[in-house]
């Protein structure tokens, strides 16, 4: 029911959650040589891109220099929890020691309240949801004896919190009635929240499609007749808004719950919200959640979910504090309404918390991680991060996250020529014949700052522009392609013209090119005949 928790070791978000070996192709060390580059090398490196199938298609890039350090990311880290690991101290050790036999039996009750709210939602379910034991696409609401049925699982909920040490639960301010507010926003710090909202509202939830196949937990959430959606399919998501839509217009229906955080945070920040709860246009009513502690922090930020869970277990009491905030409707000017209702209600629920609304975002922090992590992409600012992520997100990804050769280079409009399988190979360090979105930013991140490479850029559009209009017209990008590689259809070719031409005026002026090798530096590859003075051949 919960998000799973972004730390590094135990989430599996898959665009960004492949490992790599950053010395495997070249693009997280820096190329070096013991000569200088004159022609001659220049007319190797074209040599190496054209004839040998285990090339580097930007060796031409590459200069004897050191890398420069372009700084460390901003130490905020809106994920960290701040417990440390397994110590703590000598009170916490002793705790731990003296409330190991109420641990036991707080596990005994979890289970048991597990179990006893699995068979209640197994036979609430029976006859009313489909083969594969989901509520039926576009289906009504459920009956009420179900409903009531439910019950007993909801009160297993509560019993699940108080075997975490959450006796009781402070409350401040009233749920509003379903038919002022029929969606619930609300901020996301660890796995009890949603928990909370099933006992104490019994909600619809929007929630990943990878959730369904979690033991007990998938069966609970599907009485919960929730919205699925794949984060990575466009389609997905703007299906799980018209779902939303549908619900929250529907008495009958329970309130529809988001976090619209997409993930859960340390409860010091409040992140960027996404817009799936405000596009619908309904009022909102927000809910705050806060966990006061002195000696355990109770995010489930950087760290696992077993670890979380005995530390909840050790604890004389956990203290949690939920508010209802009042009602945020939606602004009048409809044109407005998803961005500017995210952000009205953002600040309502950041005034309430006591902590300012930031624009990080989940996608973010787990970009500069990797980064970190690489060692070699601090100067990748989060704009250029994110359009990229958009990018990938078009060349439709699997449900791991991983974008195949033929997808990758039919976003451009290109078919998977041999030339293009050496620049894909340089992204695919694995050799799976399939990339992750972070082997595609390592990637790109490499490549731009490879010391000639804005050289590079320069001398492709001048041996490639018309003398007399210094644009490329898309008759002259198709003889460019004609001397580097085998020529995509024409209609392909429309398309990988609208990737260089950024203004749309139907050619490519100088700021045109030098953008879109900016965002996509790989595409180079493409000019090194014509930067190296080499005439190409294509062996296929």
């Amino acid at each position: 029911m919960a998000s799973t928790s972004p730390t590094p070791a135990s989430l599996s978000t898959p665009l960004l959650s492949d490992s790599i070996a950053p010395a495997a192709n070249g693009h997280a060390t820096n190329h070096r040589h013991s000569h200088h580059h004159d022609d001659s090398d220049g007319a190797a490196a074209a040599a190496s891109v054209c004839c040998d199938d285990g090339g580097d298609p930007f060796a031409f890039l590459a200069e004897d220099r050191p890398p420069r350090d372009r700084g460390a990311p901003s130490p905020a880290d809106p994920f960290r929890n701040g417990t440390p690991a397994w110590g703590g101290g000598a009170y916490a050790w002793a705790r731990t020691l003296l409330l190991l036999p109420v641990a036991a039996v707080r596990l005994v009750l979890f289970g048991l309240a597990i179990a006893i709210g699995y068979a209640a939602t197994w036979v609430a379910l029976r006859g009313w949801a489909n083969t594969h034991g989901r509520p039926r696409e576009g289906g009504g609401p459920m009956p009420a004896w179900r409903r009531r049925l439910m019950w007993i699982t909801r009160i297993s909920a509560r019993c699940i919190l108080f075997s975490f040490g959450y006796h009781w639960i402070r409350k401040k301010g009233r749920p509003a009635p379903r038919e002022l507010a029929p969606i619930v926003v609300s901020n996301h710090i660890s796995y009890i929240e949603p928990i909370f909202f099933f006992y104490e509202l019994f909600p619809t939830i929007v929630s990943s499609e990878s959730h369904d196949a979690l033991p007990f937990v998938g069966t609970i959430i599907r009485a919960m007749q929730v919205i699925y959606v794949d984060r990575f399919s466009p389609a997905s998501r703007k299906a799980a808004v018209n779902e939303i839509k549908r619900k929250a217009a529907c008495n009958s229906f329970p309130r529809v719950l988001l976090f619209p955080e997409g993930t859960t945070t340390n409860g010091r920040f409040l992140i960027s919200f996404q817009h799936g709860a405000f596009i619908p246009g309904y009022p909102v009513q927000p809910v705050v959640v806060r966990y006061p502690h002195v000696h355990f922090d109770q995010s489930w930020g950087n760290i696992s979910l077993l670890k979380l869970m005995f530390k909840m277990f050790t604890q004389f009491h956990n203290f949690m504090e939920v508010e209802y905030l009042p009602v945020v409707y939606p602004p009048e000017i409809k044109q407005e309404n998803a961005l500017h209702f995210a952000e009205d209600t953002s600040y309502a629920m950041a005034r309430a918390l006591n902590v300012l609304p930031t624009s990080y975002s989940y996608g973010d922090s787990m970009i500069m991680a990797r980064a970190v992590e690489a060692g070699k992409i601090y100067g990748v600012s989060t704009a250029e991060a994110m359009e990229l992520l958009e990018h990938f997100l078009a060349m439709n990804p699997d449900n791991d996250g991983r974008v195949k050769a033929e997808d990758f280079w039919a976003h451009f409009g290109l078919d998977c020529s041999p030339l293009c399988k050496k620049i894909f190979h340089y992204f695919d360090l694995g050799i799976k014949e399939s990339i992750t979105f972070r082997q595609f930013l390592v990637g790109c991140a490499h490549l731009r700052k490879q010391p000639l490479f804005q050289g590079s850029c320069e001398t492709a559009f001048e041996k490639c522009r018309d003398p007399e209009t210094s644009e490329i017209s898309r008759a002259q990008l198709a003889d460019i392609l004609r001397s580097s590689m085998l020529l995509p259809s024409d209609d392909k070719m429309v398309e990988l013209f609208k990737t260089f031409d950024i203004d749309g005026d139907e050619k490519i002026s100088r700021d045109d090119f030098m953008t879109c090798l900016g965002r996509f530096p790989f595409l180079i590859a493409f000019f090194a005949a014509r930067i190296n003075g080499e005439v190409y051949i294509e062996i296929v």
